[in-house]
């Protein structure tokens, strides 16, 4: 379609992170944004949980790309600076290997890291500044060709002389798997984990990703890692702000029902409640899958069967009583066999690992206002097959007995690989959450944690679903399941890409910043 006209109804449905930020860039360009949220709370899965003193973070805990959440706040006229209170993390996170006594901590400099490659692998570090050098030089081509557009043009994508220069080897990243190329770095399989991690971070497997997403260790392992105090839920808070402060009208409680059509447009939506609205324009933040199937009646699974979900995930909240000086504030627990790990989720006979890698988080390490003094906060995320069947989760383990049985199972692999004493017994809050619970509150394609498909070749750049509807001419999406992907980061440059693409702009660069002038 045509550049939306200045001062046209849109109407954004989904108040996640996508969502907020897509409604408030269509208010800062003149348009009368409305967004509607389901649930009583905005964030969707950035969701926040509280309960006898503890404040859980409920999904993103990683907080990278700085750059992007500042950019992003500064076409706002404001900082990240401003918004949060960001602290870096050193080291940025543990890792625990299976059969292993002592973890490996992944510290917040590039020469530490080199360092501790050396250390365990002797002659890698040299190995590893050639990766760490390609790439930064991929995240940056990356920021200025690939990832702020919606591929509505692809000559201002390839026709670019620095991405015609590097073509070669941008097909060979796009071919070669995460863990091939992390192969050429390293034998120690504990340092290959670290390099293939960021597949996970993708909703995939370091087989099935491309290794054009190492340019995602130029960020843990060269850039640092921080977090926002007061968690993530802040974060959430800030882009409200900055929406309603462009305008943007928020409706919570607002379940929208069906879009309703008339030939080839959108013509606004039905609320659960009855209730019509009128629009120019729709946008949906939600869960693709959901909005095709549920809010446009379009039953095309045979498509959809074809889709690579990314991975489900059992995830566990728990408050423990006292002190787990063990752990730092991000932790990983790789088994030896990541094979088997990644073939019991993606494989052709998907099933619960019989190790499972697992993420560990502890923010109560350095925000005392997430657990009460002298307890800890953990979060715990198992990816598992993306399968609703395996169950829902509840409080105080009264949830589908698949999924306690497995948080249990996992929390005394946490405390022995760890060398945590009696943390079983040391639990006052425990809840957890499972793949059905993901269907049930975000409407998630086969119960997906991550909210998009996996960052397959298939599934990534301009191949990822598109921005814009094929069916109809004035419906547009935002968030996980559209370009650029998976992540909190990528879900604020999809509100981005939205916006040019309304605006009629094909250019592939960030929006230029307002200009600043200092006070006085």
């Amino acid at each position: 379609m045509s550049a939306l006209e200045p001062g046209s109804r849109v109407i954004v449905i989904g108040g996640g992170i996508g969502g907020l930020a897509s409604a408030a860039l269509l208010a800062r360009d003149g348009h009368e944004a409305t967004l509607l949220e389901g649930r009583d709370v905005l964030g969707g899965r950035a969701g926040v949980w509280e309960r006898d003193g503890f404040r859980f973070d409920m999904g993103p805990s990683w907080y990278l790309m700085p750059e992007v959440f500042d950019h992003f706040f500064r076409l706002f006229s404001t900082s990240a600076d401003e918004q949060l209170e960001l602290v870096r993390l050193d080291p940025g996170y543990r890792v625990f290997a299976e059969g292993e006594r002592e973890p490996i901590d992944v510290a917040a400099s590039r020469e530490a890291n080199v360092a501790l490659f050396d250390r365990l692998d002797p002659g890698s570090g040299a190995r590893l500044e050639r990766y760490l050098d390609s790439s930064e030089e991929a995240y940056e081509l990356a920021k200025r060709r690939f990832l702020y557009t919606s591929f509505g043009s692809l000559r201002p994508v390839f026709l670019a002389p620095e991405v015609l220069a590097r073509l070669p080897k941008l097909v060979r990243l796009l071919t070669q798997s995460l863990d091939g190329y992390a192969a050429t770095v390293t034998d120690d399989v504990r340092l290959r984990q670290i390099l293939g991690y960021p597949a996970v971070f993708l909703g995939g497997s370091p087989y099935s990703t491309p290794s054009l997403y190492h340019l995602m260790s130029h960020l843990d392992l060269e850039g640092g890692v921080l977090y926002p105090q007061g968690g993530f839920g802040t974060v959430i808070d800030a882009i409200r702000r900055v929406a309603e402060g462009a305008g943007v009208a928020i409706r919570t409680g607002a379940p929208v029902a069906r879009i309703l059509q008339q030939g080839s447009r959108a013509t606004g939506v039905e609320l659960a409640s009855g209730e019509r609205m009128e629009a120019d324009a729709v946008v949906s933040a939600a869960d693709r899958h959901r909005t095709e199937t549920a809010l446009l009646g379009r039953q095309d699974e045979r498509r959809w069967s074809k889709v690579p979900p990314g991975f489900s995930a059992i995830l566990v909240y728990l408050g423990i009583e006292g002190r787990v000086p063990e752990l730092e504030h991000h932790n990983l627990f790789f088994t030896s066999d990541w094979h088997a790990n990644f073939d019991a989720i993606y494989g052709d006979a998907p099933r619960l690992p019989d190790v499972p890698s697992v993420y560990v988080c502890k923010p109560s390490g350095i925000d005392a206002t997430t657990a009460p003094e002298g307890m800890e906060n953990l979060f715990v995320l198992i990816p598992v097959p993306a399968d609703p069947g395996i169950g829902h989760g509840e409080e105080d383990g009264d949830g589908s007995p698949a999924v306690e049985r497995y948080a249990d199972r996992v929390i005394r692999q946490v405390a022995d690989w760890a060398g945590i004493d009696d943390l079983a017994g040391r639990i006052r809050v425990r809840r957890t959450y499972g793949p059905g619970d993901f269907v049930d509150d975000f409407g998630a394609f086969r119960g997906g944690a991550l909210g998009g498909p996996a960052h397959t070749l298939g599934q990534s750049a301009m191949f990822r679903a598109s921005n814009a509807d094929k069916q109809l001419q004035n419906l547009f999406y935002a968030g996980a399941s559209t370009t650029p992907g998976i992540g909190l980061p990528m879900c604020l440059i999809s509100a981005e890409a939205l916006a040019k693409r309304l605006r009629g702009d094909t250019s592939t660069e960030p929006l230029d910043e307002p200009v600043r002038v200092p006070a006085g």
